[in-house]
């Protein structure tokens, strides 16, 4: 399993407020940035696996969603994950 419970904690511990903190906005996007990552990696060696794109178009979508959301409540913050994570936006 390429994302164990360890590395989820790890991920909401160094962009949320704690390893418990799993509803936070920025641990949730850098949740799916992780995800959306291994997808691509899987995409790029399997190009007919439709199921994972639909996958994949899902997952970005509502990262996408997260990210107005933030930019439109808070707009440091958002800055702040993008800068972080090293989103196009």
């Amino acid at each position: 399993m390429y994302l164990s419970a360890e590395k989820k904690e790890e991920i909401f511990k160094k962009h949320g407020s704690s390893e418990k903190d799993t509803g936070s906005a920025e641990g949730q996007i850098a949740l799916f940035t992780y995800r959306i990552a291994h997808l691509t990696g899987h995409l790029k060696n399997n190009r007919k696996d439709f199921g994972t794109q639909r996958s994949l178009q899902l997952l970005v979508g509502k990262r996408r969603s997260l990210l107005d959301y933030l930019k439109k409540t808070d707009i440091e913050r958002y800055r702040a994950i993008v800068k972080e994570l090293k989103l196009r936006r």
